[in-house]
């Protein structure tokens, strides 16, 4: 989809150049090429951010059920990296 979308705009570019004036080339590669290919893009691209989110937010509910138990509060942790909590 995005050869296309690179296509098209190649095209409208190429039809701006002709336009007679600056303004009009500048209008003509907006409205028939930039505002067409990002509405087309984000429209095609919904399922994928659907998918996406959906994904995510099972992840996240995994990640809530498997989570271990945080250690207790004031409890000194391993600064040596042995396991004897010896510091």
């Amino acid at each position: 989809m995005h050869i296309a979308a690179v296509g098209w705009i190649y095209v409208t570019l190429m039809m701006a150049i002709t336009e007679e004036s600056v303004v009009a080339g500048i209008m003509t590669f907006f409205f028939y090429g930039v505002l067409p290919t990002l509405i087309i893009l984000y429209f095609g691209g919904t399922a994928q951010r659907r998918k996406r989110r959906e994904l995510e937010r099972q992840r996240a509910m995994m990640g809530r059920s498997e989570a271990p138990a945080a250690p207790a509060a004031g409890v000194k942790g391993d600064s040596d990296g042995n396991g004897n909590g010896a510091s």
